[in-house]
C-alpha cells in the first residue's frame, strides 16, 4: 500500500468534495420522497370523526324508530296546546328562564312547556273548587261562609305556586344526583382521556359506567356526546351541557374544556386539575357539615337527652327521700 498516495492533499480534497456533493444531493432529493405525515394524520382524524357522526345518526334513528312512544311524549296534547295558545300563555307566563328550568329538571321539547303552563292555570282552579266543595260539604255547617270561602281562596293560592315548587324540587333532586356522581365521572373521564381516547369516546364510556350511580348525569353525557357529533362548534356543546345541569362544578369543567379546545392545551391536564379541585371542594363541604353538626344537636340534646339523664341520676335519690318522709 502506498502511504504517500493516501497522504496526498489532492486525494483528500477529492474525497471531501465527493462527500459534500453526496450530502447536497441527499438533502435536495430526499424531501421529494418523504410523505407528509401531518396531513395524513389530519385526514385520518377527519375520517374517524365522520364515521362517529354517521354512527351516532344511525343509532339515534334506530332508537327513534324502535321507541316511538318517547318521541310522542315530547309533543303537547291537543287540548293542552289549544288552551295555552288560546290564552297566549307562552307570552304571558313563559320566558327563556322557564325553558332553562325545564331543561334542568330533565324535561326537553315543546310538550313539557305546554304542560307546565297548562298546570299553572288549571292547578289554582282545581284546588279552589276542591277546597270550596270540601268546606261546604264536610266542614261544620255553623262555620261562617266567609271563612269557608277564605279557606278555599287560600288553597287556590297554593295552587298558583304548586307547579313552580314541584319544578324546583325536581331540579334540586336532579342536581344533587349529578353533584354526587360528578367527581367519579370526572375521574373516569380523566382515565379515558389519558389512555388515548378522544373526548367523544370518553363521554360515551363514562355515560355507560356512571348510569348505575346517576341516571341524569348519564343522560346529559350522552346528549353532549351527540351534540359534539352534530354541532359545528364543540364549544356550544360544552356550554349546553353546563346550562342543562346548572351545577357549578360542571360549569367549571366545561369552561376548562372550552379553554383547552380554544388554545390547544392538553385536555388531560385540565381534567386532572379540575378533578383535584372538585375533590378538595367535596372534602371542604364534608368538613363544613361536620363542623355544623354540634350546634344543630344542641337543641335536641337539651329537649330530649338532658331530661332523661336528670331522671336517671336524680330518680333513685328522689325515691329514697320520698320513702324516708
Amino acid at each position: 500500500m502506498d502511504f504517500a498516495a493516501l497522504s496526498d492533499s489532492q486525494l483528500a480534497i477529492a474525497a471531501l468534495t465527493l462527500v459534500a456533493v453526496a450530502g447536497t444531493l441527499f438533502t435536495l432529493v430526499m424531501p421529494m420522497f418523504e410523505r407528509d405525515g401531518l396531513k395524513a394524520r389530519m385526514k385520518s382524524v377527519a375520517l374517524e370523526r365522520e364515521k362517529l357522526r354517521a354512527r351516532e345518526r344511525a343509532r339515534m334513528a334506530t332508537e327513534k324508530g324502535q321507541d316511538s312512544r318517547t318521541a310522542l311524549r315530547n309533543q303537547p296534547k291537543q287540548h293542552v296546546k289549544s288552551v295555552v295558545d288560546r290564552l297566549n300563555l307562552k307570552t304571558a307566563l313563559a320566558d327563556e328562564k322557564t325553558q332553562d328550568k325545564l331543561r334542568m329538571a330533565g324535561f326537553r321539547g315543546v310538550g313539557p312547556l305546554y304542560t307546565f303552563l297548562f298546570a299553572r292555570v288549571v292547578a289554582p282552579i282545581v284546588l279552589f273548587a276542591f277546597a270550596l266543595f270540601y268546606s261546604f260539604a264536610i266542614m261544620p255547617a255553623d262555620m261562617p261562609g266567609i271563612t269557608k270561602v277564605s279557606i278555599a281562596l287560600f288553597v287556590g293560592g297554593i295552587g298558583v305556586f304548586a307547579p313552580n315548587i314541584y319544578l324546583q324540587n325536581l331540579i334540586a333532586k336532579r342536581q344533587q344526583s349529578i353533584r354526587r356522581a360528578w367527581p367519579d365521572a370526572l375521574d373516569l373521564m380523566l382515565i379515558c382521556v389519558e389512555s388515548g381516547m378522544s373526548i367523544e369516546v370518553a363521554f360515551r364510556k363514562v355515560a355507560d359506567e356512571i348510569g348505575i350511580q346517576s341516571v341524569p348525569l348519564a343522560e346529559e353525557l350522552t346528549l353532549t356526546n351527540a351534540e359534539l357529533s352534530y354541532l359545528q362548534e364543540r364549544r356550544q356543546a360544552y356550554l349546553n351541557f353546563a346550562k342543562r345541569t346548572g351545577v357549578d362544578s360542571v360549569k367549571n369543567v366545561t369552561m376548562a374544556l372550552v379553554q383547552a379546545e380554544r388554545y390547544g392545551t392538553p385536555i388531560g391536564h385540565a381534567l386532572r386539575v379540575m378533578s383535584d379541585d372538585i375533590r378538595e371542594q367535596r372534602m371542604q363541604e364534608a368538613e363544613k357539615k361536620a363542623a355544623a353538626l354540634p350546634p344543630k344537636l344542641t337543641v335536641p340534646m337539651i329537649l330530649f337527652f338532658l331530661p332523661v339523664i336528670f331522671c336517671i341520676v336524680l330518680g333513685p335519690a328522689a325515691i329514697k327521700v320520698m320513702a324516708a318522709m
